[in-house]
């Protein structure tokens, strides 16, 4: 046998050899089925709006828990109700002891229609537990923007009135405030269950 064949067959072995040592001691990192961000983990951007009892909500506040954060409207025809029923979806697969350590956050982009009582009235209809949010143009541009939120107001033919096309993802925010998943609209229900049982485990 050629003994240059030889090596190389040597050394691949030792490499593998060390990558399973490595997975052995340190453990394998996490496979997030959404699109994960990569450590050093981003901070997510606090905030400040308003509730439906006109009291103020600080994302902060939710430190210790996991959030499911997804933007929408009240009088979104398609994609929102999706979102939220596949989010109460999530938490039914999970389990009530597991569900009660994650918090969903409904903010809505249509400020001008959804005032928090109406926002929060909407959520209600896909689960109780889950908190909706309004502010001002000003107070949710911000948040907007923090959080790369697409927002464009489209004229509609409905008695809907206009429609609002905007970004449609679900944000996972750890314990920790860190950002660590994201979630495509079309991301199964299961999918998403999965990456919230990894970063559990991790407390």
């Amino acid at each position: 046998m050629d003994r240059k064949i030889l090596f190389v067959g040597l050394g691949s072995m030792l490499l593998i050899g060390i990558v399973i040592v490595g997975v052995l001691l340190f453990g394998k990192p996490a496979d997030f089925r959404g699109a994960a961000y990569v450590e050093p983990y981003p901070a997510a951007p606090d905030f400040e709006l308003t509730q439906a009892d006109g009291t103020s909500f600080r994302l902060s506040e939710k430190r210790g828990e996991i959030v499911l954060l997804f933007f929408g409207y009240t009088s979104c025809p398609d994609v929102c109700p999706t979102t939220l029923a596949e989010l109460n979806q999530t938490l039914e697969k999970l389990g009530e002891d597991a569900a009660n350590r994650v918090q969903v956050i409904f903010v809505t982009v249509d400020p001008d229609r959804d005032t928090p009582e109406r926002t929060q009235e909407y959520v209600n209809h896909f689960n109780t537990s889950f908190i909706g949010l309004s502010g001002t143009e000003a107070e949710l541009t911000t948040v907007w923007d923090d959080y790369g939120v697409f927002r464009e107001i489209v004229d509609g033919t409905s008695a809907a009135g206009y429609i609002v096309n905007h970004t449609a993802r679900v944000t996972l925010i750890d314990g920790d405030g860190n950002l660590r998943v994201s979630f495509n609209f079309d991301t199964p229900v299961e999918d998403i269950v999965y990456d919230l049982k990894l970063i559990l485990k991790e407390k």
